[in-house]
């Protein structure tokens, strides 16, 4: 364990990670793509581990986007019969740890089956407090800011909201990221490089590290790589700052 002695001194409340590189990852293996979903699904775990080695409160993982439904339909079962046993396997866990699971995308397209579970998760640790999971399911950007002010122009219609008072910070509450704090790094693995409609609006400072590194081969040391880079960024929010 190489990086056992690194210390992250800089902030760093919210990592976001795009898990990319599953399918080339099993056809470099000669398999079938979705069991490189499956072993996708086997590191989220030790990155999680590894956030709260860090004291790195919040992660959020992108599991399915508005756009993968494009993929040939045994592909998404199989996803979605991975995401139901890592749900399984793991929820006792990340409950008597104290981390609450969080779901953001619109859940109503997704098997009712995949549904279920999630939102028992959901309620099952909607009680803890000590981390957060964040699992991006159904997911787009832009759709999430179309929806949250379509849901804001509601509220003004109804009388209960004066357009006037909406600002960036009360807009928030209508993201399905509601209370938590903006992405302070954002990880892209597979050599990729691009956000690919993924948290824009809490995005919108954060550092981007992209890494060649496959996600089921994405493990805690590199990670650390990661978070050694983002050690050394200048996080400088617009303004001026001595260097």
């Amino acid at each position: 364990m190489g990086n056992k002695a690194f210390a992250l001194t800089k902030n760093c409340r919210h990592v976001a990670f795009i898990m990319d590189g599953n399918g080339r990852w099993a056809k470099a293996r000669g398999l079938a793509r979705h069991f490189g979903h499956h072993e996708a699904c086997n590191r989220i775990i030790e990155i999680f581990e590894t956030c709260r080695e860090f004291n790195i409160r919040v992660m959020s993982f992108y599991a399915f986007s508005t756009e993968n439904w494009n993929r040939p339909q045994d592909e998404i079962d199989h996803l979605m019969d991975y995401l139901e046993e890592f749900f399984a396997r793991e929820i006792d866990y990340l409950d008597s740890v104290g981390a609450k699971l969080v779901i953001s995308g619109d859940l109503s397209r997704i098997r009712e089956q995949t549904r279920l579970v999630c939102e028992e998760a959901v309620k099952r640790t909607a009680n803890n407090h000590d981390w957060i999971l964040n699992v991006c399911l159904n997911y787009g950007g832009r759709n999430e800011i179309v929806r949250a002010a379509k849901a804001f122009a509601k509220d003004v219609q109804n009388g209960q909201k004066d357009i006037d008072a909406l600002d960036e910070l009360s807009f928030e509450d209508y993201l399905y990221t509601k209370g938590l704090p903006d992405v302070d790094l954002m990880i892209r693995t597979s050599g990729e490089e691009r956000l690919s409609n993924f948290l824009l609006y809490q995005n919108a400072y954060a550092e981007f590290v992209f890494t060649d590194v496959k996600w089921p081969d994405f493990r805690r040391e590199a990670f650390i790589d990661c978070l050694k880079e983002y050690e050394k960024r200048n996080r400088r929010y617009g303004g001026l700052v001595n260097e």
